[in-house]
C-alpha cells in the first residue's frame, strides 16, 4: 500500500503564500506523477498543477499560473506546492494525487492524500 500525507494548509490573507508539502511512503517501485488537485463544496475536484516523470514540462491550471509552483521536496517522494500572492478563489481542501508503480511490474495506481484546508480570507 502507498500512503500520501499532506501538510501546510491553513489560514492566509489576500495577497499572502502557503506551501504544501505531500510525502509518500510504502510501496514504491516508482511514481509516474503527482499533483496537487482542489475541492471546494458543490464543485469537481480540478487539478491544479502536476508533475510527471514522462514529460519534462509541469502542469499548471489556468488559474494559478505564474502563482503557484510545484516542485520535488528534498525527499525522493515529496512533492512541493508553492502558493504566491493567494486570492480567495484559491480557498478550497487541496488534495496530493501520486501514480505509483508498486512493483517492476503491473500497472500504476492512483491515490489520494487526506486533503488539506486552505482558507484565503480577511
Amino acid at each position: 500500500q502507498v500512503q500520501l500525507v499532506e501538510s501546510g494548509g491553513g489560514l492566509v490573507q489576500p495577497g499572502g503564500s502557503l506551501r504544501l508539502s505531500c510525502a509518500a511512503s510504502g510501496s514504491i517501485f516508482h511514481i509516474y506523477d503527482m499533483g496537487w488537485y482542489r475541492q471546494v463544496p458543490g464543485k469537481q475536484r480540478e487539478l491544479v498543477a502536476q508533475m510527471s516523470t514522462r514529460v519534462n514540462t509541469n502542469y499548471y491550471a489556468d488559474s494559478v499560473k505564474g502563482r503557484f509552483t510545484i516542485s520535488r521536496g528534498n525527499g525522493k517522494n515529496t512533492a512541493l506546492l508553492q502558493m504566491n500572492n493567494l486570492k480567495p478563489e484559491d480557498t478550497a481542501v487541496y488534495y496530493c494525487n501520486a501514480e505509483v508503480l508498486t512493483g517492476a511490474f503491473g500497472n500504476p495506481s492512483n491515490y489520494w492524500g487526506q486533503g488539506t484546508q486552505v482558507t484565503v480570507s480577511s
